[in-house]
Formats: structure tokens, sequence, C-alpha cells
């Protein structure tokens, strides 16, 4: 992508997306940002138990787990990735909340049926937390730091159990958030949403600019 002018004026910042999604890397580079992927390997269950055992909701346990991703990969961080440039590392985390249940990767085909099932004809909501981190060039020391959770209602479709059970066998629910995508299969079985699509595959745009824009950053000059 040619920068205009103007574009070219503004400083250059590097992106690093401190998370292992393919859809989350997608979403950034339809939007014309070119991340570097580094996965942050925070130990998330340990995590969530000392959360939830002070009864954190689960816009706060996104928050924080998207935190912890992105201030690890931060600190793994030696120099900037690009000669003279801040870097901006941007850390997500996705749930669905559902009748006041979070729900994360289900990881086994026997719970995703039984979520699959539970959702068909309901709703929940969608919650994805954002951790963004502001680099200094050459030396990467945090300038600063901000972070957010965005929040999607998510209405889904009836579907049959055959229906269900197809879905389950076909792989894609085991490793995302709710049990479903929708940007991939599961995107038939989604009627509706109420807020940011790109919040449901796992980062909101609208969000990341405004982030990106209190950190004192001109979000067309991320693009590559």
């Amino acid at each position: 992508m040619e920068k205009s002018d103007s574009v070219r004026g503004e400083a250059a910042v590097s992106v690093v997306l401190a998370s292992a999604s393919p859809a989350r890397r997608k979403v950034l580079q339809g939007a014309g940002l070119r991340p570097v992927v580094r996965v942050s390997h925070v130990d998330e269950d340990a995590l969530l138990a000392k959360l939830r055992a002070r009864a954190a909701g689960s816009a706060e346990q996104v928050l924080a787990l998207a935190q912890a991703k992105a201030r690890a990969v931060a600190g793994e961080l030696e120099t900037s990735l690009s000669p003279g440039a801040d870097t901006l590392v941007v850390g997500c985390d996705s749930m669905l909340e559902f009748h006041g249940e979070v729900l994360g990767k289900p990881h086994n085909p026997e719970v995703a049926l039984a979520r699959v099932r539970a959702l068909s004809g309901d709703c929940g909501v969608l919650h994805t937390g954002h951790w963004v981190i502001r680099l200094r060039r050459d030396a990467a020391e945090a300038v600063a730091e901000v972070g957010r959770t965005e929040s999607t209602v998510v209405h889904f479709a009836d579907f049959s159990e055959a229906e269900a059970r197809a879905y389950v066998a076909s792989g894609e629910p085991l490793e995302v958030a709710g049990s479903f995508t929708i940007d991939g299969l599961g995107g038939a079985f989604i009627s509706g949403i109420e807020g940011d699509p790109h919040n449901v595959i796992g980062i909101s745009l609208p969000l990341l600019r405004k982030l990106a824009g209190e950190l004192g950053i001109f979000w067309p000059s991320l693009w590559a």
C-alpha cells in the first residue's frame, strides 16, 4: 500500500500482535497493518483461577488476560523491530458470556457439543479485552500503555442436532471462545449481532484505533 505524503510525515510504528490467532492477524492485515506475531505463553489457566477466586467479571477477566499477554511479549523485546521506529504491542483475549457463565475455548468435542446445543436459538455477549503498549524506539522501553474491553451481543440461529454434531465434528469450535466463529463455518449459525463484528472475530478495529490514538499514534501511519 502506497502511503500519502501526510502519512509519510508521521513517525513510523511497528505492530506486534501478542496472539497466535490467525483470525486476529487476518483482521489487522485486512485493515492495512502488517503485524509481526509473537506468542506470549502466559499461563492463562493460573491467571484465570486467581481472577475467578476474587469473583472478577468476564469483562475484567479478558482485559487482565490481554494485559498479561501484551506485557509478556513487550518484556521479551530487546529492541524495536524496525530501526528508528516505535513498537505497538497488541494483546487480546475473548470469551463468550452466556446466561452468567463465561465460556472460553471448549478444547474437547463433548464440551463443544453441549455448548453448541445450548446456544441454538439464544444469544450471548462476546467480550474481547484489548491491551496496547507503546515501546520506545531502539530501547523497547514502555512509553505508555492502555486497555479496554469491547462487548458485542451475538444472536444464534436455531439449528438441528445433526447440524450441531456436524459443526463440532469439523473441529472448528474446539479452540475458539464460546465454541463459535463468525468468520468461518460457524458464521451460518449466527443470525445477527449488536456491536462491532470484528470484535466477535477477536479484535475490535474501532477500539484499537481509539487506543492507539490515546497513545499518540496516528492510525493511518500504521498502514503498511
